[in-house]
């Protein structure tokens, strides 16, 4: 299991990569972060970031019909959404290339940088 802390900094931008794939509701987001091996994430810790991501206009949202229940929001990028997304995509890969590195050369017994 990923801890929360970890996550906390990530989930934004997984988020927008969610939506990004295609126009889609909270419930369903946390279902997706959970098949991609998150863990449980629950509506109550995936809200709030949609409100900011809404708030800091990087997602909108249409209200529509739903066929098992109340009505949803769906959420889509917007353009500034895109941009941040690529922006997000961008940081991981220079984080994940750092931190792979670093792994890989300790386990080494590297000491190259101290």
């Amino acid at each position: 299991m990923i801890p929360s802390q970890m996550l906390k900094g990530m989930l934004e931008g997984c988020i927008l990569k969610i939506i990004e794939c295609r126009e889609t509701y909270a419930y369903e987001i946390s279902k997706q972060l959970e098949n991609y091996g998150f863990g449980t994430i629950s509506e109550g810790t995936i809200y709030p970031i949609i409100l900011r991501l809404q708030k800091n206009e990087l997602v909108s949202a249409v209200v529509r019909e739903s066929r098992s229940g109340p009505k949803r929001k769906y959420y889509h990028l917007t353009e500034k959404g895109v941009d941040t997304l690529r922006e997000f995509e961008q940081s991981w890969t220079e984080l994940d290339s750092a931190v792979n590195l670093l792994l890989a050369k300790e386990q080494e017994g590297g000491r190259d940088h101290e």
